[in-house]
Parts: structure tokens; C-alpha cells; sequence
């Protein structure tokens, strides 16, 4: 079970998000409407993936991502946009970005994104421990 906070203006869409994963998954979501306050929440730790929305008021969806990235490079971000183009999803994924949906999405391309995640971040994890236990056993 992961921590996921979303990031988007638009209520709405924050309880789509909250309502698919809680309803699909068994990870938790928790939600803001201020990319500030995400920033400040990510800061505080324990987010497993982050979903912002790309077009905000006061700070935008790559703003956001180079801020959660630069307090830690390993976050996992995904990007979320109605202003889908080419050109946006390749600064996303330059600027680090793991995923780039489209709205409107469907259920399952979210569920999907999601999944491809959190099984990375676990691979992540698992590779970590790894290395931690085989220069353990070298010394």
C-alpha cells in the first residue's frame, strides 16, 4: 500500500483521482488544491507518487515536479494535463517526470500509470537493499 498525493485546481478532478485509486487500489491518497502546500507536503516526506496537474495558478506542473525533484531525485512524479502537446510531455519527462497522461483519461490508463510506479519504486527499493546487503557481506 503506497502514499499518493495529487495536485490538481481543479476540485473535481482531485475527487476523481481520490475516488479511482481509493476505489482500485489499496494505496492512499491524500489531495491539495495549492501547489505550494504539495510542495510543503512532499517536503514533510513519506510520498510514494505524486500526480500534479500541469496548468495551475501561481505554480505550474513543472515547477512543482522540479521541486519535489530537487528534495528528493528518486519521486516519483506524474504529470496530468489537459494541455496535452508533444512539446510539454518532453520537458515533463526531461525535467524527470516518470509518467505523462492526457486528460480526459480513462480509469484505466491512471490505474496503469500508477501501477507501473509503484512497481518501479519497489524494484528501486528492492535493488537498494540489495546493494546494502552485498557490500555488507564484502566487508
Amino acid at each position: 500500500m503506497g502514499r499518493i498525493l495529487a495536485v490538481d485546481d481543479e476540485l473535481d478532478m482531485l475527487t476523481l483521482l481520490k475516488m479511482i485509486i481509493e476505489s482500485y487500489t489499496e494505496h492512499r491518497v491524500e489531495v491539495t488544491n495549492n501547489p505550494l502546500e504539495a510542495v510543503e507536503m512532499v517536503g514533510q516526506g513519506g510520498y510514494d507518487l505524486v500526480l500534479t496537474d500541469l496548468k495551475m495558478p501561481g505554480m505550474d506542473g513543472i515547477e512543482v515536479l522540479e521541486r519535489v525533484k530537487k528534495m528528493d531525485e528518486d519521486a516519483l512524479v506524474m504529470v496530468i494535463t489537459a494541455y496535452g502537446s508533444l512539446e510539454s510531455a518532453e520537458e515533463a519527462m526531461a525535467k524527470g517526470a516518470f509518467d505523462f497522461i492526457t486528460k480526459p483519461f480513462r480509469k484505466e490508463q491512471i490505474l496503469l500509470g500508477i501501477d507501473k510506479a509503484m512497481r518501479w519504486r519497489e524494484m528501486v527499493r528492492q535493488n537498494r537493499e540489495m546493494k546494502r546487503r552485498l557490500e555488507g557481506a564484502s566487508e
